[in-house]
């Protein structure tokens, strides 16, 4: 959530913020009124416990007569102290769940509108020209079901729709790309991780993904625990309700988990095959740093998003992600995305979010600064970055390194793991 003070000293630039999403501006007056409820119940409050805690003193020194007459007194005292305490705690609730529904200040940096409002700021590579080469390009699917790499067949079977089975070369592709790409993050600098995949209600909504995601989310009710839909999640709580040691930022985690997502509000969308699905692999960057020096990582999480790409050999693009698409935490958002030929068009594969102190004050995540007092400390910023999502790579590694006979060349990064090639198993 945002540091409440920039409620009080600026509230403009939170309602700019707003339409610069295109959320309501109303959300910032109704705040405004709340914290000022809020504020004014806590005075209220004080102002008739302290007068409680005057007349118990007076008691003990008053005369029999004096005394009767101010037990009274407590007597109402004290029913308007419940009153008082009950209106406080009432405002402050109200106060905390819309602070807590208002979304991090979109970077005036990010593009203004919706989703199809990105800017692009860097196209690598060239789609290759099938025609010339004298054959038309198979989609995912059709190449997964040449080597044996993919049954969606099965998998809706078992699991139902947007279920598959990686299968030979499917899951030697996918185990070599987790490999590949805990060992790149390793040499970057971040801490290997295998976190859980279920969180409990504090976690996923300190990251804030049970706002405006939240019919996204698999919840099971009976254990009170949310399947994630990113390790983001995990790995953000790992410090929750700790100080860390200045001195030991920034702490980069990579964490590779399996991924659940109801895919709300995507019917209709990227039916067939393993592009958008309800589970999927992935190997996540995670880091906690200061805020002055969350802009400079950011650049440096995206950098090494672009390297991966390189590394796999695949045309893509570099898009900043428009404002009112950035989700609840991040102020700034870019996309990598992917050339996929049978689509003819460029999608998602990796993302890298700025999202300052917005989870860090909801998970209670600290830093003491060096040289500052004992007692002062302030909230961490974490971002976030996808190194590889294995379903989506998969589709772009198949699509884009296929051969007219149905095999598929690889990138030299993969050979060691995987050989050159993918051959046909029919």
């Amino acid at each position: 959530m945002i540091d409440p003070r920039l409620l009080r000293d600026d509230p403009d630039s939170l309602r700019a913020a707003q339409r610069r999403r295109g959320e309501p501006a109303e959300l910032v007056d109704d705040l405004v009124a709340a914290d000022e409820r809020r504020r004014t119940s806590i005075a209220a409050f004080e102002s008739v416990r302290s007068e409680q805690k005057n007349i118990g003193k007076r008691i003990a020194q008053a005369d029999d007569e004096e005394k009767q007459a101010l037990l009274a007194q407590t007597k109402t005292l004290s029913a308007q102290v419940k009153e008082a305490e009950a209106a406080q705690n009432e405002a402050a609730e109200a106060f905390d769940a819309l602070l807590r529904a208002l979304p991090n200040p979109a970077s005036e940096e990010a593009p203004e509108g919706g989703e199809d409002d990105f800017e692009v700021l860097d196209v690598v590579g060239t789609p290759r020209d099938f025609a010339a080469e004298g054959f038309e390009p198979r989609d995912h699917i059709e190449i997964g079901q040449l080597l044996g790499a993919i049954d969606t067949e099965r998998g809706a079977k078992v699991s139902g729709a947007r279920f598959y089975y990686l299968t030979g070369a499917g899951a030697r592709l996918e185990l070599a790309l987790t490999q590949l790409a805990m060992a790149k993050a390793s040499e970057w600098g971040f801490t290997p991780m295998i976190p859980p995949a279920l969180v409990k209600p504090s976690a996923m909504e300190g990251t804030g993904f049970l706002g405006q995601a939240a019919d996204d989310v698999y919840y099971l009710e009976k254990d009170d625990l949310y399947l994630v839909g990113t390790s983001e999640v995990a790995l953000a709580a790992y410090h929750s309700d700790e100080i860390l040691d200045a001195a030991s930022l920034p702490l980069r985690y990579a964490g590779f988990s399996p991924c659940y997502r109801r895919e709300a509000g995507s019917y209709g969308k990227d039916t067939r095959g393993i592009f958008r699905v309800h589970w999927f692999d992935k190997v996540e960057m995670f880091v906690f740093t200061t805020l002055e020096e969350s802009y400079a990582e950011h650049e440096r999480i995206l950098a090494w998003e672009r390297s991966w790409l390189d590394a796999l050999e695949l045309p893509y693009r570099v898009i900043d992600v428009p404002a009112g698409d950035l989700g609840l935490s991040a102020i700034r958002k870019f996309d990598c995305e992917a050339w996929i030929p049978t689509q003819e068009r460029y999608r998602e594969v990796s993302s890298a979010s700025n999202c300052t102190q917005f989870q860090a004050r909801r998970l209670d995540i600290r830093t003491r600064p060096e040289g500052g007092s004992a007692g002062a400390t302030t909230a961490v910023a974490t971002l976030n970055g996808t190194l590889c999502a294995m379903t989506r790579t998969i589709v772009a590694l198949l699509e884009n390194g296929q051969q007219a006979d149905g095999s598929v060349r690889l990138p030299a990064v993969l050979h060691p793991l995987l050989g050159e090639v993918l051959e046909p198993v029919a």
